[in-house]
């Protein structure tokens, strides 16, 4: 069975930093393309960032460039989010997944509707 499970998700500070984690199982997804988005309530699922099956040249949304750093471990099949200068705005169910449709894929897609796997979620809250 394929799992992507999160993990590291909380309560923080404005200010403070949080690390997520997605741990993969049931294959590998050393060769594809891993994203992590977010959707807070009364919103749409939203684009966070997204990491070639390399590791070389990760996307970001606008608002979280300079704060936010994604990161893989192709070895522990593990993808990280790294989050810094937290904000209030960031508040949200953070989501993992995973876009197994191209092998080795060069351009990185930001729709939820391209990726196919997809972890149950963890909650972020900052307060102000």
């Amino acid at each position: 069975q394929v799992q992507l499970v999160e993990s590291g998700g909380g309560l923080v500070q404005a200010g403070g930093s949080l690390r997520l984690s997605c741990a993969a199982s049931g294959r590998t997804f050393n060769f594809y393309t891993m994203g992590w988005f977010r959707q807070a309530p009364g919103k749409e699922r939203e684009f966070v960032a997204a990491i070639r099956w390399s590791g070389v040249n990760p996307d970001y949304t606008d608002s979280v460039k300079g704060r936010f750093t994604i990161s893989r471990d192709n070895a522990k099949n593990t993808v990280y989010l790294q989050m810094n200068s937290l904000k209030p705005e960031d508040t949200a169910v953070y989501y993992c997944a995973a876009d197994v449709s191209r092998f080795k894929a060069t351009v990185l897609r930001t729709s939820p509707y391209d990726y196919e796997y997809w972890g149950q979620g963890t909650q972020v809250t900052v307060s102000s």
